[in-house]
Protein backbone atom coordinates (compact mmCIF):
# COMPACT_ATOMS: atom_id res chain seq x y z
CA UNK A 1 0.00 0.00 0.00
CA UNK A 2 3.00 2.12 0.75
CA UNK A 3 4.52 1.78 -2.23
CA UNK A 4 1.06 2.91 -4.43
CA UNK A 5 0.98 5.67 -2.21
CA UNK A 6 4.99 6.76 -3.16
CA UNK A 7 4.05 6.00 -6.52
CA UNK A 8 0.76 8.43 -6.79
CA UNK A 9 3.00 10.99 -5.00
CA UNK A 10 5.69 11.19 -7.24
CA UNK A 11 3.32 11.27 -10.32
CA UNK A 12 1.79 14.13 -8.40
CA UNK A 13 5.13 16.30 -7.93
CA UNK A 14 6.16 15.86 -11.35
CA UNK A 15 3.06 17.66 -12.38
CA UNK A 16 2.43 19.98 -9.46
CA UNK A 17 3.92 22.92 -10.69
CA UNK A 18 1.81 22.75 -13.82
CA UNK A 19 -0.87 22.02 -11.92
CA UNK A 20 -0.47 25.44 -9.10
CA UNK A 21 -0.06 27.76 -12.26
CA UNK A 22 -3.26 26.44 -13.73
CA UNK A 23 -4.92 27.08 -10.41
CA UNK A 24 -2.66 30.55 -9.69
CA UNK A 25 -3.92 31.76 -12.90
CA UNK A 26 -7.32 31.17 -12.83
CA UNK A 27 -7.55 32.57 -9.36
CA UNK A 28 -5.09 35.10 -8.81
CA UNK A 29 -4.24 33.82 -5.60
CA UNK A 30 -1.36 31.58 -4.36
CA UNK A 31 -3.13 30.81 -1.12
CA UNK A 32 -6.14 30.04 -2.89
CA UNK A 33 -3.96 27.75 -5.84
CA UNK A 34 -2.46 25.60 -2.94
CA UNK A 35 -6.07 24.84 -1.46
CA UNK A 36 -6.72 23.60 -4.47
CA UNK A 37 -3.83 21.50 -5.14
CA UNK A 38 -4.01 20.07 -2.14
CA UNK A 39 -7.67 19.35 -2.82
CA UNK A 40 -6.61 17.64 -5.88
CA UNK A 41 -4.10 15.54 -4.35
CA UNK A 42 -6.82 14.52 -1.68
CA UNK A 43 -8.57 13.37 -4.75
CA UNK A 44 -6.03 11.57 -6.56
CA UNK A 45 -5.07 9.56 -3.32
CA UNK A 46 -8.56 8.25 -2.96
CA UNK A 47 -9.70 7.83 -6.92
CA UNK A 48 -9.17 3.85 -7.83
CA UNK A 49 -5.94 4.98 -9.88
CA UNK A 50 -5.58 2.07 -11.90
CA UNK A 51 -8.70 3.00 -14.62
CA UNK A 52 -6.31 6.35 -14.86
CA UNK A 53 -4.41 6.29 -18.43
CA UNK A 54 -3.04 9.46 -18.27
CA UNK A 55 -2.39 10.79 -14.83
CA UNK A 56 -1.02 14.31 -15.80
CA UNK A 57 -4.52 15.04 -18.00
CA UNK A 58 -6.79 13.52 -15.00
CA UNK A 59 -5.01 15.68 -12.48
CA UNK A 60 -5.42 18.69 -15.22
CA UNK A 61 -8.65 18.51 -15.10
CA UNK A 62 -9.48 18.11 -11.47
CA UNK A 63 -7.46 20.91 -10.59
CA UNK A 64 -9.47 23.33 -13.36
CA UNK A 65 -12.47 22.45 -12.20
CA UNK A 66 -12.10 22.64 -8.70
CA UNK A 67 -10.63 25.95 -9.76
CA UNK A 68 -13.34 27.61 -12.01
CA UNK A 69 -15.70 26.39 -9.37
CA UNK A 70 -13.73 28.56 -6.62
CA UNK A 71 -13.66 31.33 -9.25
CA UNK A 72 -17.11 31.35 -9.06
CA UNK A 73 -17.45 31.95 -5.20
CA UNK A 74 -14.32 34.30 -5.11
CA UNK A 75 -15.75 36.85 -7.75
CA UNK A 76 -18.69 37.51 -4.93
CA UNK A 77 -16.17 37.82 -2.50
CA UNK A 78 -14.35 40.75 -4.92
CA UNK A 79 -16.78 42.53 -5.27
CA UNK A 80 -18.01 43.03 -1.72
CA UNK A 81 -13.81 43.74 -1.26
CA UNK A 82 -12.53 47.01 0.60
CA UNK A 83 -11.08 48.64 -2.48
CA UNK A 84 -9.45 47.50 -5.54
CA UNK A 85 -8.70 44.07 -5.52
CA UNK A 86 -5.63 43.18 -7.41
CA UNK A 87 -3.92 39.48 -7.37
CA UNK A 88 -1.74 38.26 -4.99
CA UNK A 89 1.92 39.11 -6.44
CA UNK A 90 3.88 35.77 -6.52
CA UNK A 91 7.95 35.69 -6.72
CA UNK A 92 8.76 34.68 -10.00
CA UNK A 93 12.55 35.41 -9.85
CA UNK A 94 12.80 32.88 -6.85
CA UNK A 95 9.61 29.69 -8.10
CA UNK A 96 10.73 30.44 -11.66
CA UNK A 97 8.82 27.09 -12.55
CA UNK A 98 5.40 29.09 -12.33
CA UNK A 99 6.55 30.68 -15.62
CA UNK A 100 8.63 28.12 -16.96
CA UNK A 101 6.27 26.63 -19.62
CA UNK A 102 5.29 29.92 -21.05
CA UNK A 103 4.22 33.41 -18.99
CA UNK A 104 1.59 33.96 -20.62
CA UNK A 105 -2.01 34.86 -18.22
CA UNK A 106 0.55 35.89 -15.64
CA UNK A 107 1.19 39.57 -15.28
CA UNK A 108 -0.70 41.53 -13.00
CA UNK A 109 -2.76 43.47 -15.43
CA UNK A 110 -3.79 40.72 -17.57
CA UNK A 111 -5.19 38.99 -14.06
CA UNK A 112 -7.23 41.40 -13.68
CA UNK A 113 -8.56 41.22 -16.77
CA UNK A 114 -8.99 37.66 -16.80
CA UNK A 115 -11.27 38.81 -13.73
CA UNK A 116 -13.72 40.40 -16.00
CA UNK A 117 -14.37 36.72 -17.55
CA UNK A 118 -16.86 34.06 -16.68
CA UNK A 119 -14.81 31.16 -15.09
CA UNK A 120 -15.02 28.52 -17.92
CA UNK A 121 -13.71 31.19 -20.26
CA UNK A 122 -10.51 32.35 -17.99
CA UNK A 123 -10.33 28.37 -18.07
CA UNK A 124 -10.35 27.76 -21.61
CA UNK A 125 -8.02 30.52 -22.03
CA UNK A 126 -5.49 29.75 -19.36
CA UNK A 127 -5.25 25.99 -20.22
CA UNK A 128 -4.77 27.56 -24.03
CA UNK A 129 -2.34 30.48 -23.53
CA UNK A 130 -0.41 29.45 -21.07
CA UNK A 131 -0.03 25.51 -21.07
CA UNK A 132 -0.64 24.87 -25.19
CA UNK A 133 -3.57 22.38 -24.73
CA UNK A 134 -5.30 21.59 -27.48
CA UNK A 135 -9.12 22.12 -27.95
CA UNK A 136 -10.16 18.96 -27.86
CA UNK A 137 -8.45 18.31 -23.95
CA UNK A 138 -9.72 22.16 -23.56
CA UNK A 139 -13.20 20.60 -24.42
CA UNK A 140 -12.87 17.44 -22.28
CA UNK A 141 -11.63 19.29 -19.62
CA UNK A 142 -14.36 22.27 -19.01
CA UNK A 143 -17.47 20.07 -20.60
CA UNK A 144 -18.33 21.79 -24.05
CA UNK A 145 -17.75 20.64 -27.62
CA UNK A 146 -14.74 21.23 -29.46
CA UNK A 147 -15.80 24.59 -31.16
CA UNK A 148 -17.20 25.24 -27.97
CA UNK A 149 -13.68 25.65 -26.47
CA UNK A 150 -12.68 27.45 -29.76
CA UNK A 151 -15.41 29.65 -29.10
CA UNK A 152 -14.35 30.05 -25.29
CA UNK A 153 -10.68 31.34 -26.19
CA UNK A 154 -11.69 33.24 -29.26
CA UNK A 155 -14.01 35.41 -26.84
CA UNK A 156 -11.31 35.75 -24.00
CA UNK A 157 -8.97 36.32 -26.44
CA UNK A 158 -10.83 39.73 -28.06
CA UNK A 159 -11.96 40.76 -24.27
CA UNK A 160 -8.12 41.07 -23.46
CA UNK A 161 -6.90 42.78 -26.62
CA UNK A 162 -9.86 45.31 -26.41
CA UNK A 163 -9.23 45.89 -22.88
CA UNK A 164 -5.00 46.20 -23.19
CA UNK A 165 -2.65 47.70 -25.61
CA UNK A 166 0.33 46.49 -26.85
CA UNK A 167 3.09 45.74 -24.25
CA UNK A 168 6.23 47.35 -24.38
CA UNK A 169 9.06 44.44 -24.38
CA UNK A 170 10.95 43.13 -20.22
CA UNK A 171 13.54 45.80 -20.66
CA UNK A 172 11.56 49.17 -21.64
CA UNK A 173 9.15 47.95 -19.21
CA UNK A 174 11.70 47.99 -16.27
CA UNK A 175 13.48 51.15 -17.89
CA UNK A 176 9.83 52.84 -16.90
CA UNK A 177 9.49 51.30 -13.71
CA UNK A 178 13.08 52.71 -12.76
CA UNK A 179 11.99 55.85 -14.06
CA UNK A 180 8.97 55.98 -12.64
CA UNK A 181 10.26 54.94 -8.82
CA UNK A 182 12.92 57.29 -8.98
CA UNK A 183 10.20 60.47 -9.60
CA UNK A 184 7.27 59.33 -7.57
CA UNK A 185 10.40 59.09 -4.69
CA UNK A 186 11.87 62.51 -5.53
CA UNK A 187 7.96 64.01 -6.07
CA UNK A 188 8.98 65.30 -9.28
CA UNK A 189 5.34 65.42 -11.15
CA UNK A 190 6.80 66.89 -14.80
CA UNK A 191 8.80 63.25 -15.00
CA UNK A 192 5.70 61.90 -14.34
CA UNK A 193 3.59 63.30 -16.81
CA UNK A 194 5.98 62.42 -19.32
CA UNK A 195 5.90 59.03 -18.54
CA UNK A 196 2.47 58.43 -17.83
CA UNK A 197 -0.09 57.54 -21.19
CA UNK A 198 -2.67 59.94 -21.02
CA UNK A 199 -5.68 57.33 -19.54
CA UNK A 200 -2.80 55.91 -16.99
CA UNK A 201 -4.90 54.15 -14.22
CA UNK A 202 -3.38 53.62 -10.28
CA UNK A 203 -4.86 51.02 -8.63
CA UNK A 204 -4.19 50.56 -4.70
CA UNK A 205 -4.99 47.21 -2.68
CA UNK A 206 -5.02 48.17 0.91
CA UNK A 207 -7.97 45.88 1.14
CA UNK A 208 -9.22 47.81 3.49
CA UNK A 209 -6.40 46.97 6.25
CA UNK A 210 -3.48 49.68 5.27
CA UNK A 211 -4.13 52.71 3.75
CA UNK A 212 -4.74 53.07 0.43
CA UNK A 213 -6.75 55.19 -2.29
CA UNK A 214 -10.31 52.86 -2.41
CA UNK A 215 -11.00 54.00 -5.84
CA UNK A 216 -8.76 53.71 -8.58
CA UNK A 217 -7.24 57.07 -10.00
CA UNK A 218 -7.22 57.85 -13.59
CA UNK A 219 -5.53 60.18 -16.26
CA UNK A 220 -1.97 61.21 -16.20
CA UNK A 221 -2.70 64.79 -14.41
CA UNK A 222 -4.52 62.82 -11.72
CA UNK A 223 -2.44 60.52 -11.02
CA UNK A 224 0.70 62.59 -11.01
CA UNK A 225 -0.69 64.61 -8.42
CA UNK A 226 -2.13 61.87 -6.66
CA UNK A 227 1.93 60.26 -6.49
CA UNK A 228 3.40 63.29 -5.58
CA UNK A 229 0.99 64.30 -3.12
CA UNK A 230 2.32 61.51 -0.55
CA UNK A 231 5.64 61.25 -1.62
CA UNK A 232 7.66 63.01 1.34
CA UNK A 233 5.49 60.70 3.52
CA UNK A 234 5.21 57.25 1.95
CA UNK A 235 9.20 57.10 0.64
CA UNK A 236 10.69 58.29 4.33
CA UNK A 237 12.88 55.44 5.22
CA UNK A 238 11.92 53.09 2.47
CA UNK A 239 13.98 50.26 0.59
CA UNK A 240 13.38 49.69 -2.51
CA UNK A 241 14.85 46.53 -4.42
CA UNK A 242 14.19 45.08 -7.92
CA UNK A 243 12.25 42.17 -8.08
CA UNK A 244 10.23 39.81 -10.69
CA UNK A 245 6.71 39.95 -9.67
CA UNK A 246 4.63 37.73 -12.44
CA UNK A 247 7.56 37.04 -14.77
CA UNK A 248 7.92 40.88 -14.90
CA UNK A 249 10.21 43.98 -13.30
CA UNK A 250 8.60 45.20 -10.08
CA UNK A 251 9.66 46.79 -7.14
CA UNK A 252 9.62 45.12 -3.35
CA UNK A 253 9.27 48.06 -0.73
CA UNK A 254 10.36 47.55 3.04
CA UNK A 255 10.50 49.79 5.57
CA UNK A 256 12.94 48.80 8.87
CA UNK A 257 13.38 44.87 7.37
CA UNK A 258 10.19 44.46 6.59
CA UNK A 259 8.03 44.40 3.25
CA UNK A 260 4.73 46.71 2.85
CA UNK A 261 4.09 46.40 -0.86
CA UNK A 262 4.84 44.96 -4.10
CA UNK A 263 4.59 47.66 -7.04
CA UNK A 264 4.61 47.02 -10.72
CA UNK A 265 3.52 49.16 -13.57
CA UNK A 266 2.16 48.23 -17.69
CA UNK A 267 2.96 50.27 -20.20
CA UNK A 268 2.58 50.30 -23.64
CA UNK A 269 3.97 52.71 -26.76
CA UNK A 270 1.72 55.59 -24.96
CA UNK A 271 3.84 55.01 -21.93
CA UNK A 272 2.65 53.66 -18.52
CA UNK A 273 -0.74 52.96 -18.36
CA UNK A 274 -1.23 51.07 -14.94
CA UNK A 275 0.39 51.75 -11.86
CA UNK A 276 -0.37 48.82 -9.24
CA UNK A 277 0.19 49.03 -5.53
CA UNK A 278 -0.02 45.29 -3.92
CA UNK A 279 0.09 46.61 -0.42
CA UNK A 280 -2.94 44.36 1.39
CA UNK A 281 -0.53 42.89 4.09
CA UNK A 282 -2.30 39.47 4.08
CA UNK A 283 -1.44 38.93 0.23
CA UNK A 284 2.09 39.64 0.63
CA UNK A 285 2.03 37.27 3.51
CA UNK A 286 0.70 34.59 1.55
CA UNK A 287 2.57 35.17 -1.08
CA UNK A 288 5.77 35.07 1.21
CA UNK A 289 7.20 38.40 0.51
CA UNK A 290 7.22 39.60 4.02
Amino acid sequence: MNSELDEAADVFAEVRPRLFGIAYRMLGSAADAEDIVQDAWLRWQRYDRATVRQPAAFLATTTTRLAITAAQSARARHETYVGPWLPEPVDTGADPQLGAERGEALEIAVLMLLEKLSPTERAAYVLREAFDYPYRQIADIVEVSEAGARQLVSRARKHLSAERRAPVNADEQRRLLGAFVTAARTGDLSVLEGLFAADVVSYSDGGGIVRASRFPVVGRERVSKYVTAFADRFWVGVDVAFVEANGQGSVLLSRDGVAFAVVTVAASEEGIDRVLWMMNPEKLAAAHWT
